[in-house]
């Protein structure tokens, strides 16, 4: 018997081979002990573009694009101005088919999650294979997870609905990403526009959050800084009494100066119980990444996903923090393995035989896969940031099954003339899980009170009038935006769908950090330090869709919390494509109609050829918007990139002023202005002479 197991990449292909017995190396797969173990690269298969259900071209007619069934395709990459199949994809692909012709059973060791079981499916279907397959779904790549999950494979049905859900997402996607681009890009006359499902509620949250944040308006305001000694211990109070003018708190300091006592008329001492924080999902490691180490959220999963693989920490693409009863058996000997490390070692020594904290250990919040924690293995030859990102997963690990910190909290109101002061102090009976990395990083604002009593009068030793103001939201960071993206649900006014959501955000763990790299490849975000600020392009773009249904956070969450219950079984993927196609509909209405901001300065110009049809500027061409014209014009002649204004020339005048600095075949500089011959091709005109009877330019 034959078994063909096929893995997300090479790298794990090569762990796993290394468990079975596949030593033999052959080309695209490893064999050997009844083995051969092959691997994808990623996402070998997609979804064809418009052209292959014959809708070439941005035209109107054509949206929304609605593809009765999808077709499936390699993965492409551009050769001149063409796509074309990847030589290498399809080479690998014939390799794997092959393989899956001549084996007895397949094996499926893509990424547990529901992208892996994507990649998978879609090159099953692809090469038009039937063999019944089983899963291999493990949480990490050390030796004893794939020997474990070797022994308990699971039948490939089980995963049917985690396949219908990822294939929903990914028609989805391809739908509202190509109707809603290419409405936008019509409406606007010039360039090309990207919007997508999740892409686009996201850019309105950046965007809304900018102008809520610069709109602000501060308000100045004083208050008053008390400062009071008792047995050498200097604390600081603040009056509650705002001021808007500095006479009004210059004649409130006289008053209190007066006064000269610090009057405690209320005074309350508590302890409390602050239990560690939970485990580590992607999200919340990336936040934490983005906050400590100033990581994107991209090179954070970038760096985890590497060290899943060099197999010292579990699955990253993790969206749970809390682990089952079976793998918290093995959190002792994770702590344990932790005595070896230069920094926690002390502190990992310390919970040897102490009662572990249960508060991340709860089965029934598992979802595909545990919350992030290192495995077995020591790691060994890190980068600076891998070491970087294990030692935050490793310290998190720690903090989560340490025992909670006990802490003294003094609040106390005191009177002061005709104001009241309040103060608070906190003393740390007991570090608890804020030892792991000191208490000074993650201590509290509030410095120890003295020993104080209710209805003790102290003497006032300094006031001081401190000028404050309001503030608005921050901007968004990765990390801030990261929270918006996971808990939007919470943020929704309709009560109804807010209850049935709450915990849904936009976009899953696995691609929130796609979907940030991709604002910024659009030139719609770009970084000011931590900040993400909208662009010009990208504030274009949320005025134009801030009120439409593509920039609608309550219906994409909606989207994914159904998405969910279709991995579950509760939701049918039909329906949900139904929906998807109504949607897609709505949006492709409301863009055509929409007059876009981000059109020519100079206005619209009719097209100089067909005359019925109005041109588009892109960044490389400008053409007709009705593709059966034909008329374009390049922004490249003679080495020169022609402006909007230049090209502009060209449409309404059929020529342009004296250009410098063209260059011929052989590398000579000249000065000549462009005209636009009755051809509609483009030559030169020199300065008193005839327009030039040479070659035209040629089309490209």
């Amino acid at each position: 018997m034959k078994n063909v197991i096929i893995a997300e990449k090479p790298s794990v292909a090569q762990s796993i081979a290394a468990i079975v017995g596949a030593e033999q190396r052959k080309d695209g797969y490893l064999e050997g002990n009844g083995y051969a173990v092959t691997w994808a690269f990623g996402h070998l298969v997609g979804l064809a573009m418009p052209e292959a259900y014959g809708f070439a071209g941005f035209r109107q007619e054509n949206l929304p694009i609605l593809p009765a069934q999808f077709t499936l395709i390699p993965r492409q990459k551009r050769e001149g101005k063409e796509y074309k199949d990847d030589p290498g994809v399809v080479r690998q692909l014939n390799i794997i088919k092959g393989l899956f012709e001549g084996g007895d059973r397949i094996i499926v060791a893509t990424d547990a999650g529901r992208e892996g079981e994507l990649i998978f499916r879609y090159i099953y279907h692809y090469l038009g294979c039937t063999k019944p397959f089983v899963r291999l779904w493990i949480s990490s790549l050390t030796d004893k997870a794939i020997r474990e999950g070797m022994g308990r494979l699971q039948p490939g049905g089980n995963y049917d609905n985690l396949y219908l859900s990822a294939k929903a997402r990914s028609e989805a996607d391809w739908l509202i990403g190509i109707n809603g681009s290419q409405a936008l890009s019509l409406a606007a006359g010039r360039g090309v526009f990207s919007l997508g499902r999740v892409q686009t509620p996201t850019l309105a949250m950046i965007c809304s959050r900018y102008l809520e944040n610069r709109s602000f308006t501060p308000k100045k305001y004083m208050q008053i800084r008390i400062t009071v000694e008792k047995d050498g211990i200097a604390f600081h109070a603040t009056a509650e009494q705002r001021y808007e003018s500095k006479t009004a708190a210059d004649n409130a300091l006289a008053e209190m100066k007066a006064c000269g006592t610090f009057h405690i008329t209320e005074l309350t001492r508590r302890e409390v119980k602050e239990e560690p924080p939970l485990l580590y999902d992607l999200t919340a490691l990336q936040r934490d990444a983005n906050t400590r180490l100033d990581f994107s959220a991209d090179r954070t999963l970038s760096l985890a996903q590497s060290l899943y693989e060099k197999k010292v920490l579990s699955y990253p693409r993790t969206g749970s923090r809390y682990v089952s009863e079976d793998v918290f058996d093995e959190i002792p000997s994770r702590i344990a393995l932790l005595r070896q490390h230069p920094r926690f070692g002390q502190y990992a020594a310390s919970l040897s035989g102490a009662p572990l904290n249960r508060r991340s250990v709860d089965g029934g919040k598992v979802t595909d896969h545990h919350a992030l924690i290192i495995t077995e293995n020591l790691p060994s030859g890190l980068s600076k940031d891998e070491q970087a990102i294990y030692d935050m997963v490793a310290a998190r690990l720690l903090k989560a099954f340490s025992a909670p910190c006990i802490k003294e909290v003094t609040e106390i109101r005191a009177a002061v003339s005709n104001d009241t002061a309040q103060a608070k102090g906190t003393v740390v009976k007991s570090a608890g899980w804020r030892a792991v990395r000191g208490e000074k990083e993650d201590g509290d604002d509030n410095a120890p009170l003295p020993h104080l009593e209710q209805d003790e009068r102290l003497p006032i030793q300094s006031l001081e009038a401190v000028e404050r103001q309001t503030k608005p939201k921050p901007l968004h960071t990765e990390s801030s935006l990261l929270s918006a993206m996971e808990y939007c649900g919470r943020e929704i006014d309709d009560e109804q769908l807010r209850a049935s959501i709450r915990e849904t955000g936009i976009g899953t763990p696995a691609t929130r950090a796609a979907v940030i790299e991709t604002l910024f490849a659009r030139g719609y975000i770009r970084r000011e330090k931590k900040s993400l600020v909208p662009t010009d392009k990208g504030m274009a773009v949320y005025a134009t869709v801030k009120d439409k249904k593509i920039a609608n956070v309550e219906m994409t969450a909606a989207w994914e919390d159904a998405l969910a219950r279709i991995e579950s079984g509760e939701a049918d993927a039909a329906a949900f494509r139904r929906d998807i196609e109504a949607y897609t509909a709505q949006i492709v209405t409301e863009l055509l109609e929409t007059k876009v901001s981000v059109a020519a300065p100079e206005g619209e110009y009719p097209c100089p050829k067909c005359r019925n049809s109005r041109v588009l500027f892109f960044p490389k061409v400008v053409k007709c918007a009705d593709v059966d014209c034909g008329f374009t014009l390049f922004r490249n002649k003679g080495g020169k990139e022609l402006s909007d204004k230049q090209l502009a020339e060209l449409l309404t005048k059929g020529r342009t002023g004296v250009i410098k600095g063209f260059k011929s075949k052989e590398g000579k500089a000249f000065d000549a202005s462009l005209v636009l011959r009755p051809d509609f091709f483009v030559g030169y005109e020199f300065a008193d002479k005839k327009p030039s009877k040479g070659k035209s330019a040629k089309k490209k």
